[in-house]
């Protein structure tokens, strides 16, 4: 009989200065916005009644601080830290495609930083570790960290994240169907519902 998945919780960090203008902000430390910070309240009520096992968090403070001020005490796993974005670190999507018109992340990765191929494995060794512990399990991490993730946990290749759009302080939930390691599936995407 397969051993049961566990039941994995998503959240995307709240707003920077960076997410706000569409910079991509892969490992610079960017603080919170007084918005991203008050994110976190509705955030934090709407996870509070859940009981989570473990909470982790990527340790660059935009995640961390979300889940602090959700109200966790996250432990840090540098593995789930945003894609390593090289030469493209701070710049918009327009900028890029000025010297490389047809760029696109999730097909091309970024020189300097993390290839499609570097990205997919660390994602793997994520989904390993999570699917080998039990319960209910919370994640705050980044954008393209998280739709990466969800895209690899239902075994589908990196560059299906591209159709999925992740907003700041969002939550998402990745199960599995009949409750079985074979038919990991995506429960709940994208969920903003606490912030209106």
């Amino acid at each position: 009989m397969p051993r049961p998945l566990p039941k994995l919780f998503l959240v995307r960090h709240g707003e920077t200065e960076w997410s706000k203008s569409g910079q991509h902000t892969g490992r610079s430390d960017i603080p919170l916005t007084p918005d991203g910070e008050a994110l976190a309240v509705p955030l934090g009520r709407r996870l509070a009644d859940i009981p989570f096992d473990q909470v982790l968090s990527s340790p660059l403070q935009r995640a961390r601080r979300t889940a602090e001020l959700a109200g966790f005490t996250p432990t840090l796993d540098p593995d789930l830290m945003e894609w390593d974005y090289g030469d493209y670190e701070g710049k918009r999507t327009a900028e890029i495609r000025q010297t490389r018109p047809d760029w696109e992340l999730f097909h091309d990765g970024c020189p300097g930083g993390e290839s499609v191929a570097a990205m997919t494995a660390r994602v793997d060794r994520v989904v390993d570790k999570l699917q080998a512990r039990a319960g209910t399990l919370l994640v705050f991490a980044h954008g393209h960290f998280l739709r990466s993730l969800a895209a690899r946990w239902v075994r589908e290749p990196l560059p299906f994240a591209r159709a999925l759009l992740l907003s700041t302080g969002s939550v998402s939930t990745l199960y599995c169907d009949h409750h079985t390691q074979d038919e990991p599936a995506i429960l709940l995407w994208n969920d903003v519902g606490h912030l209106t």
